[in-house]
């Protein structure tokens, strides 16, 4: 039975029709040796009938009315799922590249949107799944909860921390405007405030560096310790995203600098989950809220608690029960328009948790996992996915805004390193920290520099 795309659903499916705004998001899971290739297609034949989204396809209606979903005709599981052997050297930086090329090439629209390559024959024994799918068919808590379905332990499913919004009912509204009419007045005042906060236009980007938009990907990896993060966010009163994000701005003042130019702020974008316990697994229950961040600020305990204080400010604002309204109104606007205002946003940063514990798949144990979520019209999205200990922070880069990667992957990681010497004494920065410090995955060589 067809069914109506959500408004966020279908705003993140129309981004598609631009190759700098597409949706797509590539993951990679690194398991320790290439599990039986019929127990891989039987875990995403599970997953198909968990999600049946994965085995759909949208189809356009005519305006106004929103796109819907409805059933392949044609569904082939064997279409979606491919077996290769890894390209030489065999090496992880072969991965990344292959990840590059499916974060550029763009989906059938045709057929159910996302595709899955096993990798196998890695040069220390190793293989990798290669997962690409476009936004459309759900968020990053979504996808984490999805990819449970590939698990050999099934009950494991990661605890969302996303802040849950939920709007009451019209009925409860207006029983309450009759008892607390001022109150009531006063709120909706506010709730106007918020979603005009949420969507109104933004002047940007604010970096005088990072202003080209291409559709031209590079991918970086850095790891970091998630408990090292957690000790840094505790010492300056914030959390594990504060400090996430604060290594981020750290690392973007460096690479400004590297420019000879000085950066006070920058505008993000960061999504936040306002999924709740009924809603499904599929589809995107998450709102983009935009604010800046100060990237000026060298000392990363006052980066931290500054960061706290604005992300406390995004997470309480009243807009986040109105996301498929907001979400509604942007689908009617002007494409262009719309894209000219994601184009303002200067990065995106994303805090996905992932499993707490190791897993497996088919008996192989998972190494690591990777996300790259998209750009949609910023200079860069880092997205952090936690594995037990460790949060591997997947960079997407455009490369017409930022030409020397390698540079900024530099300027990230002295980012993560200055953010990680917080120390729990609460002093500020302390360069004799050892322990946990970011890494490239399995010793990885740096990539020559492209393009």
């Amino acid at each position: 039975m067809a069914e109506f795309l959500t408004s966020t659903d279908e705003f993140m499916w129309s981004l598609g029709e631009d190759p700098v705004l597409r949706s797509t998001i590539v993951s990679l899971m690194i398991l320790e040796r290439a599990p039986e290739w019929d127990l891989v297609v039987e875990r995403f034949e599970r997953l198909t009938r968990v999600a049946p989204r994965f085995r759909q396809v949208v189809s356009p209606t005519v305006p106004p009315l929103p796109a819907r979903w409805e059933e392949h005709a044609e569904f082939d599981l064997d279409w979606h799922l491919h077996r290769v052997s890894a390209p030489q050297p065999r090496t992880f930086p072969v991965l990344v590249n292959l990840a590059e090329v499916a974060m550029m090439t763009d989906l059938d629209r045709t057929r159910p949107l996302w595709e899955v390559t096993l990798v196998e024959g890695m040069a220390d024994g190793s293989a990798a799944l290669l997962c690409k799918f476009d936004h459309a068919l759900t968020d990053g808590v979504g996808a984490v909860a999805l990819a449970a379905a590939l698990y050999d332990e099934l009950e494991v499913l990661a605890a969302s921390e996303g802040s849950k919004r939920p709007s009451g009912s019209v009925a409860a509204q207006v029983l309450e405007t009759i008892r607390h009419p001022l109150t009531t007045a006063a709120t909706a005042f506010d709730t106007a405030v918020s979603i005009y906060r949420a969507a109104r236009p933004i002047a940007g980007p604010l970096s005088p560096v990072m202003r080209r938009r291409s559709a031209t990907r590079r991918l970086e990896i850095l790891e970091v310790s998630r408990s090292g993060l957690r000790r840094a966010g505790d010492a300056a009163g914030g959390t594990v995203n504060d400090a996430f994000l604060a290594a981020v701005t750290g690392g973007l003042r460096r690479y400004h600098d590297h420019h000879g130019v000085t950066v006070d702020q920058l505008m993000t974008s960061m999504p936040i989950s306002v999924r709740g316990p009924h809603d499904g697994i599929g589809g995107n229950r998450a709102t983009l809220v935009r604010f800046d961040v100060p990237v000026g600020e060298v000392d990363p305990m006052r980066r931290i608690r500054e960061i706290h204080a604005r992300t406390m400010a995004a997470r309480g604002e009243k807009a986040l029960a109105y996301t498929q309204l907001i979400a509604k109104a942007l689908n009617v606007m002007p494409r262009g328009y719309v894209g000219s205002e994601l184009r303002h946003v200067d990065f995106i940063a994303s805090d996905v948790p992932g499993s707490p514990v190791p897993l497996k798949m088919g008996g192989a144990p998972i190494r690591s996992q990777y996300a790259f979520s998209p750009t949609l019209g910023a200079a860069v999205n880092t997205t952090l996915l936690s594995y037990v200990d460790v949060c591997a922070i997947g960079v997407n880069i455009d490369a017409g805004a930022i030409p020397d990667h390698d540079v900024l992957r530099d300027c990230l990681t002295a980012g993560f390193e200055e953010t990680l010497s917080v120390h729990a004494a609460g002093g500020g920065p302390n360069p004799t920290t050892g322990g946990a410090r970011p890494r490239r995955p399995h010793g990885a060589p740096r990539r020559p520099r492209r393009g």
